[in-house]
């Protein structure tokens, strides 16, 4: 039975799909006016790992994911590169799969560009204007009037009352309500804007996610996912627009992501503290980088440092080395209580740490049964192999994972290599002395060997 914590109720709930078996799953996906940070990397490789599980135990998932490639941000940006809006928006957008891809995340079933659904915007504007949620102001605006949902502020358990007009941005005197916000924002720039009724402009922000959501799903999401900084104000204001357009919507869970911590602060681009996925995906294997984000509990705010990602690089290791000499066979029995255990705790808010706690756990046992049982060890190689697959671990030749070939140039890896043929043919001749001789050499490249007794070697950067 799967258990899944829902903002909405503040609780676990058992989670039931709409429609059986099928599961609608839409995430705010990037704004693209700068290169996908690590704070992006923690979010999507949790939804990536979801709809891995969800597809794995039977659910056919229909994952949304949607761009916003139009926003105050990104016009700035275009016009500081003095770069036409396009040209830059694509160019990010390109950066942004490169660096999703790089990770070892899938691709969503669709990804749509907010550019791509103006009309559908613009449509749906139209009808809250019609049933009076939405006004036009006297600059020509079109603004949501939170007062038209006496549930506003429920999504991120506010009050109206609490609520602090002008903390976040500056009050507005054109606003009915200084919380209402905007669905459309006349503009005279050509360049950045669209025709509508309401004159030249463009939209809002939260309105293209009750849009595009609308178009893929009508009224219907089962799970709708995001970090946790978008609670409020963008899914509090998501909320209200799609309820307030569709009497009979349903969006059943809302899960959100924790934030990355550096440094005991939060991680943003206005403290100077962001840490780029590329950047770090040019000293850490990917599934590394996956393990870390993957090793505190979604809903946790995760603490960035080089100290706990290399203790992250050290247990994926331990998994991966306890596959050494085994050869993974298929089997029902051996370790099924490992994998009871593995279902257990997914199924329980997807408790990665837990999960982590179990695969260490049977990679212990494998390693103990090697001296002993080779059969039984193998048939647990397999189990831990076909767990972590799951999850989108232990994918790679375990060779070339621990070569850390990310952290070396073409020309050091071929010096490498040429060393360690020549110390195992030192080795096959007995000449023992040269064979110490070139270890010691690699050890000073920051080389370490591991000798197999099939008389194979295998290498790695520390």
């Amino acid at each position: 039975m799967l258990n899944i914590f829902n903002t909405s109720t503040g609780k676990k709930e058992k989670f039931k799909s709409i429609k059986k078996d099928k599961i609608n799953l839409y995430v705010c996906g990037v704004t693209v006016y700068d290169l996908c940070h690590i704070g992006h990397g923690r979010t999507f490789v949790f939804f990536d790992m979801l709809v891995r599980y969800l597809r794995h135990v039977g659910f056919q998932v229909t994952y949304i994911r949607n761009i916003t490639d139009i926003d105050d941000k990104i016009i700035l940006k275009s016009i500081e590169k003095q770069v036409d809006i396009n040209v830059f928006t694509d160019s990010m957008i390109r950066n942004m799969k490169d660096d999703f891809n790089a990770l070892g995340i899938l691709s969503p079933n669709e990804e749509p560009r907010v550019t791509d659904h103006i009309n559908d915007i613009i449509n749906i504007i139209k009808k809250l204007i019609f049933k009076k949620h939405a006004y036009i102001n006297k600059n020509g605006d079109v603004v949501f009037s939170v007062n038209c949902d006496k549930t506003y502020g429920s999504l991120s358990r506010q009050s109206l009352n609490s609520l602090n007009p002008g903390s976040r941005v500056p009050v507005d005197s054109t606003k009915r309500n200084p919380l209402d916000f905007f669905l459309w924002k006349k503009s005279n720039c050509e360049q950045f804007s669209w025709e509508s009724p309401w004159g030249q402009g463009r939209p809002g922000w939260h309105i293209e996610c009750s849009a595009i959501s609308s178009v893929f799903f009508k009224d219907c999401v089962d799970i709708h996912g995001g970090g946790s900084d978008l609670l409020f104000p963008h899914h509090e204001n998501e909320k209200s627009q799609s309820f307030c357009l569709h009497e009979n919507m349903k969006i059943n869970f809302w899960m959100h992501t924790g934030m990355v911590i550096m440094k005991n602060k939060k991680m943003s681009k206005s403290l100077g503290n962001v840490y780029f996925l590329r950047d770090i995906l040019l000293e850490y294997n990917y599934e590394v980088v996956r393990y870390f984000f993957l090793s505190t509990h979604y809903r946790h705010p995760i603490y960035f440092s080089k100290k706990s990602i290399n203790q992250a690089q050290c247990s994926l290791e331990y998994l991966y080395e306890s596959l050494y000499n085994t050869n993974a066979i298929s089997n029902t029995d051996e370790g099924i209580e490992f994998e009871k255990k593995f279902y257990y705790a997914m199924n329980d808010d997807f408790n990665t740490p837990q999960v982590f706690l179990i695969f260490s756990k049977l990679a212990r046992k494998i390693n103990y049964l090697k001296k002993i049982d080779i059969l039984k060890s193998n048939k647990l190689a397999f189990r831990l192999q076909s767990l972590l697959n799951i999850l989108g671990f232990l994918l790679q030749d375990i060779e070339e994972f621990f070569k850390n070939k990310n952290k070396l140039n073409k020309k050091m890896i071929e010096k490498i290599e040429i060393l360690v043929q020549k110390r195992d043919l030192a080795r096959r001749c007995k000449m023992w002395k040269e064979a110490d001789l070139l270890r010691e050499k690699l050890k000073s490249l920051n080389v370490f060997l591991e000798d197999l007794p099939n008389n194979k070697t295998i290498w790695k950067i520390k």
